[in-house]
């Protein structure tokens, strides 16, 4: 068998390639950099918003490209400022249509609506938040009740509620179908929706169509349930050894955990591969 080059990485960032402390430890870092010296790509592919993403790069240094919002939202950030290249929104009536829908399968569910840049919350659902929800003051929240996403696109709905957990609100609704919107799960306590048929898969398709790279030459990892479009795209699908039921059904690899650098490990083998 022909030992397929891997040309390019995509790694999700929350229970991947960050440690359980949120962090992207010494070592993660050092091998991305070396991997960049080496001729691989890596791309970070996340749930996260572009302020987070920039205080993740910046604190390690990365000077890559990062599919944020599960694949509606593209960041360069090769000069260390995050540049937003591409979006791919959800209309106003789309979005409507998706909460009202969400509401009658599961009442007592609560909303925000998400710009590239913007937050605006449900008053109930800032309630039920904590900071490393979204990387944000739930204090300082802006409301639906006082603000609306008008100066900027949505790029996704999140929807939680206070009495049933955020997966099988997921599952609730994936089940009973969606018509116009693509429903995932992070393992965040709240249901994303983008729009339909957008994920991080279409994100690294278009980035691999620009780049000249067949999927073949991509490896991708990830550990939730919206991590499985790419895994399933990509030519290696890679887990982290703490990745859900659901990611590691799908493996054709399983690195060691997020806290023993799985993602790291990785790398290193594709550089020593490369300079050998």
């Amino acid at each position: 068998m022909v030992q397929v080059t891997i040309r390019l990485v995509a790694t999700d960032l929350d229970g991947t390639l960050l440690n359980s402390d949120r962090a992207i430890s010494p070592r993660s870092a050092a091998a991305m950099t070396a991997a960049a010296d080496a001729g691989i790509i890596v791309v970070w592919a996340t749930a996260r918003a572009k302020h987070s993403v920039h205080s993740l790069a910046t604190a390690c240094g990365f000077r890559g490209i990062a599919v944020a919002a599960n694949g509606a939202v593209l960041i360069d950030l090769a000069d260390g400022t995050p540049d937003i290249v591409d979006v791919q929104p959800l209309t106003a009536v789309v979005a409507d249509s998706a909460i009202a829908r969400v509401r009658q399968l599961v009442p007592g569910t609560v909303f925000a609506t998400v710009g590239p840049t913007r937050f605006i919350a449900d008053p109930g659902y800032a309630v039920l938040c904590r900071f490393t929800d979204h990387h944000r003051d739930p204090a300082t929240m802006e409301l639906s009740d006082t603000a609306s996403l008008d100066d900027e696109p949505i790029v996704k709905i999140v929807a939680r509620h206070p009495e049933v957990a955020s997966e099988n609100l997921f599952r609730r609704v994936a089940a009973a179908g969606m018509a116009d919107v693509t429903p995932t799960h992070s393992g965040a306590p709240y249901l994303e929706m983008a729009a339909l048929g957008v994920s991080k898969a279409t994100a690294l398709a278009q980035l691999c169509a620009r780049w000249g790279i067949d999927r073949s030459e991509v490896a991708a990892c990830g550990d939730a349930i919206n991590d499985l479009p790419m895994l399933g795209w990509a030519g290696r699908a890679l887990c982290p050894a703490n990745a859900s039921a659901d990611a590691l059904a799908v493996a054709d690899q399983v690195l060691p955990s997020n806290d023993d650098d799985g993602v790291a490990t990785f790398l290193e083998s594709l550089v020593a591969a490369a300079v050998s």
